[in-house]
């Protein structure tokens, strides 16, 4: 037993060192090679491709087609006096046009989809409108 008391002191000791001496903290020491290297490339980010009838759609247009469509029943959306709390707040969400297109087209959760509903223009007239309003990406 009293061979035991010295090495259970020992045994606190030898662990808190043992921790100091790991490689996988953050700022240990990287004992792997680093490449010098790079073979290949790499891939470049795509932007989403916007079909040619819902560009240049007219903003005027769109507010019309906001206002006439219901979005305002759901969204909120500063320039148009809309504070619908169903869908998003699109002065927060600030869509680029090919989100705003695809959402319109397609629906999505509670969305209905309105392709089946409003022509192609009027469809990129209210794309167009709702991004000029909140300041989203108009080529994105």
């Amino acid at each position: 037993m009293r061979r035991l008391a010295p090495l259970v002191l020992l045994l606190p000791l030898v662990a808190a060192l043992a921790a100091g001496c790991s490689t996988s903290k953050p700022g240990g020491k990287i004992v792997a090679p680093l490449p010098t290297k790079v073979v290949g490339t790499v891939p470049k980010a795509t932007g989403t491709a916007i079909p040619t009838q819902y560009k240049n759609g007219d903003p005027t247009a769109g507010k019309q087609v906001f206002a006439s469509a219901g979005c305002a029943s759901c969204h909120t959306l500063k320039d148009a006096g809309a504070t619908g709390t169903v869908g998003p707040n699109l002065d927060d969400l600030k869509p680029p046009l090919s989100r705003t297109i695809t959402q319109v087209l397609n629906g999505g959760a509670v969305m209905p989809p309105f392709k089946a509903t409003l022509s192609a223009k009027k469809i990129a007239d209210v794309a167009a409108y709702v991004v000029k309003a909140t300041g989203g990406n108009l080529n994105g």
